[in-house]
């Protein structure tokens, strides 16, 4: 509790140290935002039942404002499945509050992003036809109650430090109170180079601590893109079950050519992998370890559309599981 005070309490003294900018020329506005991920899908794996489907698998609304030139606000509905069944649901994603409140320092408070896998995702660039490694295996969440302050500390590097519930953005937070402490460097040392090192860590009432740690390079050239990432989820079946000496481990790879404006082919490998209990002679993830390829084309005819033919196959490192095959047609479109 006493860090949680002493956080919050330096980022008010900041706050109220700051004189604000003058906006005397500034006009506040706002625009609608809107995206939906859509796709067309063939299973070709070994007893599948439902060989194929059409799914409408992600929708997002939302109003962004700003006030002034320094304040902006947001707010996101998220539409998609949930547990009970229903596949048009609507979350609330984010509502969040953006300040900076001097050069180089912003603050988010709210419904807010996070910083997890927020430069991973934008390196791989189709999140509208796979998740990045982190959300898709449950490592964290893309969202969630708290507050962040970010840093540029020089033209080649930021830094962040957020406090949240640590539950994700559907669920309240637990009754046990503890939050989700975390942080990371963005460090950029030469032109196309992004490399980020990120850690954060939960107190839970039922076991250790969980944690997860991150390590990402990406490198951008003429018309390649090339990212790499570790990750690491220590004492947890996912980011929001904590459970004793369960950890994961991930590897993935990605990279992107652009052929030119409007095409561009892309291909990704992922593994994810469990570790083995004391008395067990099998990993506690067996049924979900193994390995994820991912391999298509994109085109984008105009700006705010896109479309993507591409394969999708998982292999499981255990031998009796069915592997996964499929083929996508995904679109993306957004206003």
């Amino acid at each position: 509790m006493k860090k949680q005070l002493l956080f919050l309490s330096a980022l008010l003294i900041s706050i109220a140290a700051i004189s604000q900018n003058s906006n005397e020329d500034f006009k506040p506005s706002g625009d609608i935002q809107f995206k939906v991920f859509w796709n067309y899908h063939a299973d070709f794996s070994d007893n599948a039942t439902k060989t194929s489907a059409f799914e409408l698998t992600r929708s997002y609304l939302g109003y962004k404002y700003a006030f002034t030139k320094d304040i902006s606000a947001k707010i996101t509905f998220d539409v998609g499945s949930n547990s009970a069944g229903s596949e048009y649901t609507a979350f609330l994603k984010a509502a969040q509050l953006d300040w900076k409140v001097a050069s180089g320092v912003k603050l988010s408070m709210g419904l807010i992003g996070m910083k997890q896998f927020n430069d991973q995702e934008e390196f791989w660039g189709y999140r509208y036809l796979f998740k990045s490694f982190m959300d898709e295996n449950s490592f964290g969440s893309s969202a969630d109650l708290g507050i962040n302050a970010e840093f540029s500390l020089s033209k080649n590097l930021k830094a962040n430090f957020l406090i949240a519930n640590g539950e994700g953005y559907k669920k309240l937070q637990d009754t046990d109170g503890y939050q989700k402490f975390g942080g990371s460097l963005v460090f950029m040392p030469i032109e196309g180079l992004t490399t980020k090192i990120y850690a954060d860590s939960q107190k839970s009432a039922t076991s250790k601590a969980v944690t997860s740690v991150v390590l990402f390079a990406g490198y951008e050239m003429s018309n390649w893109r090339l990212g790499a990432e570790f990750n690491k989820l220590q004492n947890g079946k996912k980011y929001s079950s904590p459970i004793d000496n369960h950890n994961l481990d991930g590897l993935s790879f990605y990279s992107t050519y652009v052929i030119n404006k409007k095409v561009e082919v892309f291909g990704r490998f992922d593994q994810l992998s469990s570790n083995t209990l004391s008395g067990e002679s099998t990993a506690w993830n067996t049924s979900n370890d193994g390995n994820q390829i991912i391999a298509g084309i994109q085109y984008a005819p105009i700006k705010g559309l896109k479309f993507a033919l591409n394969y999708q196959g998982f292999s499981f490192d255990n031998a009796s599981l069915d592997n996964e095959s499929l083929v996508f047609l995904n679109a993306e479109f957004k206003l």
